[in-house]
């Protein structure tokens, strides 16, 4: 491992998450000689707190500035500096790390990975919003400045590793493996009925209550098909998803030739944040080892359209371009909310982000500015403002 040229430098943008947890503990298990630059986290100041004194960052910020004074007598005495705000996280990510974990969920972490990718930096990508809000800017910042895109998520990182550049014109399709969620095998009825501690029981992750609504609905597979469609430049049609329960096969890449190359592993976060850290090379680590035999059979399936119409309603925002995919991320982080708080049912969240879509098309309120990180912020205002009102109309009913 000595002889690998590893990032020196890194800071993790959300790191009180499944994902930002999962990234401490494997520079943990895999022993790697980093300075941390920064840490970051919303509300889990306590959390924060706890990592902050055992990496010994230059700063940990907490999101929500009412937590501030809580963390500075967390961390008094220690030397670490403490701040709070939009603003101070997007000064960790454009800080002089050379590799950035983006990990912060929803659209909020959009403004700093940009700041990571201006930078320079090498971003691991766990933040879906940001390539489906703008993708296009995101991936062409990064690359005049010389960083690069890593995906993290375990379908677009199985891809990643198994789809070869110079053949990319000879790929028939990308197939995005998901495990159905918690109502694969329920029926629309029941799906009907579905009460919030249903839709957050993962069959096989423990998440946020955010991404595990989204599994739920399949909007996350909804999300992971545009973000393919921009990381790949891959058009929507040939992009696939499978339902793959057993979640060993992370996705597949289908040659012209008839050849079908897969990445398969264990559902573990921790491979896939290993490769975009290590990337090219492979980091030694006490890794989970796949077993083939005790794993049991592999079964697919394609999911149900009538169920999961969240996939249908991704792939016609990606189809229309500009900045529907934009609204369509907004309207959802609005139904899901509103469905967390327990104002609409489980089967509303889609009808959610269908309704706002023609509302916001019917009255051409989809921003073009020629500057796509502002038409993406104010795409996001106005389709929340539309989605809240759509959910009122749901409530009322």
């Amino acid at each position: 491992m000595g002889t690998l040229n590893l990032p020196r430098k890194v800071s993790v943008l959300g790191s009180t998450g499944s994902i930002g947890v999962s990234t401490l503990d494997l520079f943990e298990q895999a022993g790697v000689d980093i300075e941390v630059i920064g840490l970051t986290a919303g509300r889990n100041v306590a959390r924060l707190a706890e990592q902050a004194l055992r990496w010994r960052p230059q700063v940990a910020v907490i999101q929500d500035e009412s937590l501030l004074p809580e963390l500075r007598e967390r961390l008094k005495g220690s030397g670490i500096r403490s701040e709070a705000g939009d603003q101070a996280v997007a000064d960790v990510a454009a800080a002089d790390a050379q590799w950035v974990m983006s990990a912060i969920v929803g659209f909020a972490g959009l403004a700093p990975t940009l700041a990571a990718a201006r930078a320079g930096a090498v971003v691991a990508l766990a933040n879906k919003e940001s390539l489906v809000c703008a993708g296009p800017s995101l991936l062409r910042t990064a690359k005049l400045a010389g960083g690069a895109v890593i995906p993290v998520d375990s379908e677009h990182s199985a891809i990643f590793q198994v789809l070869d550049p110079a053949l990319a014109e000879s790929v028939s399709r990308l197939i995005l493996t998901s495990s159905g969620g918690p109502f694969r095998n329920a029926t629309r009825e029941e799906m009907a009925n579905a009460t919030l501690e249903q839709a957050l029981a993962h069959p096989n992750f423990s998440m946020g209550a955010k991404i595990s609504i989204d599994s739920a609905t399949m909007m996350n597979k909804g999300l992971e098909v545009i973000e393919a469609a921009y990381l790949f430049s891959m058009p929507p049609e040939r992009i696939e998803v499978l339902v793959h329960p057993q979640q060993i096969i992370h996705s597949m890449v289908e040659y012209a030739d008839g050849s079908t190359l897969a990445q398969l592993g264990p559902p573990d976060m921790r491979p896939p944040i290993a490769c975009a850290f290590a990337w090219p090379d492979r980091l030694s680590w006490p890794a989970p080892k796949l077993d083939l035999v005790t794993a049991g059979p592999l079964t697919f399936q394609h999911p149900d359209p009538a169920k999961f119409p969240a996939l249908s309603i991704a792939k016609q925002a990606l189809q229309a371009g500009g900045q529907a995919p934009a609204a369509m991320n907004a309207a959802n982080e609005r139904a899901v909310s509103a469905f967390l708080d327990r104002r609409i049912r489980f089967l509303d969240i889609p009808n959610v982000v269908a309704e706002t879509l023609e509302r916001m098309d019917r009255t051409a309120d989809l921003s073009t500015l020629n500057d796509a990180v502002e038409s993406a912020r104010q795409t996001d205002a106005a389709a929340r403002r539309v989605a809240d009102e759509v959910v009122g109309d749901l409530a009322a009913a």
